[in-house]
Formats: structure tokens, sequence, C-alpha cells
């Protein structure tokens, strides 16, 4: 895997905070949700300290490599997590505080997404609920390259929606979001830098 030290090429947004009007969601953008200092910082804190791991996924009738690597974090004290789980490190907690501060929520786990250029995706999917409730709430941060994140509704023909997740940005899906919504990032022919994705969940026993 390539270091990057320059993250001069990485923008945080403009656009401040946005919330989008669509039926059957809450879904808030906010922008420069950390500003480019910290954004940095936690960029390269992530990139060269979490431990990172490629893993398999079946599609269709085959099990192929998923486009991006992932890591998985979890307190400790939850009787659910298993002794192998990885206990959030002192970076993980600071953003977690920020992100609860701002929701006003709490969150017990964090999935780390690494996009290392544009090759790496997700297809389209909902998470899957499990432990997570029917209607799980998913704060998502980003650093790194800027990544288009799409919607797209389950049921009606509502015009998919394309947010652009800039470097430091915070992304809340709520409510029924999950239910009703599908989301992708895709997959892009032109030569960018890394991306790094957490989302914040709330792991019940």
């Amino acid at each position: 895997m390539t270091l990057f030290d320059d993250t001069e090429l990485f923008t945080p947004g403009t656009g401040g905070e946005k919330t989008f009007e669509l039926p059957d969601a809450d879904v808030v953008l906010i922008d420069n949700f950390f500003d480019k200092e910290q954004s940095d910082y936690y960029y390269h804190a992530l990139l060269t300290q979490t431990h990172w791991r490629e893993y398999e996924m079946p599609m269709y009738d085959k099990i192929v490599t998923a486009p991006r690597m992932i890591s998985w974090y979890q307190d400790k004290q939850d009787g659910d997590a298993a002794a192998s789980i990885c206990e959030l490190t002192d970076d993980l907690k600071s953003i977690r505080d920020r992100v609860e501060a701002a929701t006003q929520l709490k969150f017990n786990a964090v999935l780390l997404n690494l996009y290392r250029n544009g090759k790496d995706g997700v297809a389209w999917h909902s998470d899957k609920t499990g432990k997570s409730g029917n209607d799980p709430v998913i704060a998502s941060v980003t650093f790194g390259e800027t990544r288009i994140f799409r919607l797209r509704h389950k049921q009606h023909k509502h015009p998919q929606v394309e947010i652009l997740l800039h470097h430091g940005s915070f992304l809340l899906m709520a409510g029924t979001t999950n239910s009703f919504w599908e989301h992708q990032i895709p997959k892009t022919a032109r030569d960018i830098l890394p991306r790094i994705n957490l989302t914040f969940r709330q792991i019940k026993g």
C-alpha cells in the first residue's frame, strides 16, 4: 500500500450543514466537521496505525476479494465484543466524542473502510441490521480524497442523490434511511488518492 505524505490535494467542503429533503429518510451532511489541520492529522494517523485487512465476500456464484480494506473496533466492556476485536484507540475515541457531541447519541463500535484508489468502491447495498437494530443510525466521517456517495430509494422512482464527501466531512443517516434507501461509493477511472471512511454504530447485545 502506498502512503501519501502530502495532504495538500485534499479539500474540505464549503457547503456548511445541509439537510436533505428525502422521503423515508433523515440525512444530514456537515462539511468541515473537522478542520483541515485535524483532518490531515487523523488521515495520516488512521492510514498508518489502523489494522487494515482485506476480506472476501460472496458475489453471485463465487467468492471475491472486496475492493477496499476494512478494520473493526468496538468497546471492550461490551459483553458482546469478542476477545479478538480491537479496542477503540485514543484517536478513534476523540473522533467519536465529537460525533456524539453533535448527534447527542452514543456509539460503541466503528467500521473503517480504506478506499486505496479509484479502483476501490462499494456496490449498492443497505447496511446489515442484525445487532444494530432494524433502523440503525449510521454516523459517517471521511478523511482523504473526495468521493461521490450515492443514494437510491428501494421502492420509489425517486431520482438518485449524489453527495460529495470531502476531507473532514460528516454524514448522518438516521430514521428509516437504511430501511428504504441503498447507497454506494462508485469506482472511478481517475487517478485519485486514498479515502478513509469511519462509520460509527450502535451495537446491541
